[in-house]
């Protein structure tokens, strides 16, 4: 979510990394062949889509002079290999289908609902519930 609000580009990039780290946990602590191989092929796939963004991000910000996501309008149209080397590394930093990040989340979810079906259904940041308040009858008077 915080990768949502975010006007510096390089920022974006980063919180959109650190946002997919909860894959690889899942995939970890799921103990299952699967989640394991999923987990590991994404910190790999992870590594690259992210380091393809980061040094797209490094060269508009030398070309353009401003880390400002607002700045970039019309970028295509002076340097289109570059907007479209960011448009492949983003969409990879989605897993779309057809994108080798796809297979290695597909594995984690495959894996981790193989053993936790309820974990597998929801995303790993929602997958946490509020803590409860105590109630009137637990507190000891």
């Amino acid at each position: 979510m915080l990768a949502v609000g975010q006007r510096d580009i390089k920022r974006l990039v980063a919180y959109a990394s650190i946002s997919h780290f909860g894959f690889i946990i899942l995939g970890i602590f799921a103990m299952t062949s699967q989640g394991q191989s999923g987990a590991t092929l994404y910190m790999v796939n992870h590594g690259i889509s992210t380091a393809a963004l980061m040094l797209v991000a490094g060269f508009l910000i030398s070309r353009r002079g401003s880390r400002l996501i607002a700045d970039y309008g019309g970028v295509q149209k002076v340097a289109p290999v570059l907007a479209g080397t960011f448009l492949i590394g983003g969409l990879a930093t989605l897993s779309l289908p057809g994108l080798a990040p796809f297979v290695s989340e597909f594995l984690v979810l495959v894996g981790t609902f193989s053993r936790y079906p309820a974990s597998a259904s929801s995303p790993p940041s929602a997958s946490c519930s509020p803590r409860s308040t105590p109630s009137s009858s637990t507190s000891g008077r």
